[in-house]
């Protein structure tokens, strides 16, 4: 979704989805790449991963680290860990900023937003951040990633259900999609 400029900065994690397309716009751009270290165990690796990798194949990287790993108050670590993440993309107002959002991110949030009421989804735009890739499925970055020998790294915690995202993505989207197999193509309509 929308043209983008020569030069790009990409919020990379190094999972398969950033690093999919850090490879797919390394083909047409300049690719800067911006990482932030939530200060885990997997940040600390994820950082490791992406300095080789950007080194080997001569991609500036910028790292932003985090503020501790605990988060302060009522707060919780998802939600303290986005504003962290976003408070270091907000550096870079002065140049747009790609995330790897995508299509089965905006259902999700879709699902998590309407069981509060609200109905929404991840927007096209946040300020100078953009997400170009909320058409793509994440099955579809995954496949680029294993044709083209892109390398990434898995964050355990994706799989750890004590968080709200990974509990509406591995336990309620089953059955979500059981009840509308279509659901896909439904939100690819509204984004």
């Amino acid at each position: 979704q929308g043209k983008l400029p020569r030069q790009i900065w990409l919020a990379c994690s190094g999972g398969v989805d950033s690093m999919a397309a850090l490879d797919f716009l390394r083909r047409n751009h300049q690719v800067n790449v911006l990482h932030f270290d939530h200060g885990t165990e997997h940040g600390r690796q994820a950082r490791q991963f992406l300095e080789r990798y950007c080194t080997e194949k001569q991609i500036p990287l910028t790292v932003g680290e985090s503020k501790g790993t605990v988060p302060p108050g009522p707060v919780s670590r998802e939600e303290w860990s986005r504003e962290q993440r976003y408070a270091f993309l907000d550096k870079f107002f002065t140049v747009p900023v790609i995330t790897c959002h995508h299509l089965d991110d905006c259902v999700e949030t879709w699902v998590w937003s309407s069981m509060h009421g609200t109905g929404k989804w991840v927007p096209y735009r946040r300020k100078h951040v953009i997400r170009p890739f909320r058409l793509t499925r994440k099955r579809d970055l995954v496949l680029w990633a294993q044709l083209n020998g892109v390398p990434w790294i898995e964050d355990d915690s994706n799989e750890n259900i004590h968080y709200t995202r990974n509990y509406i993505r591995h336990k309620m989207m089953p059955h979500v999609l059981r009840v509308n197999p279509g659901i896909h193509k439904t939100i690819a309509k509204k984004v």
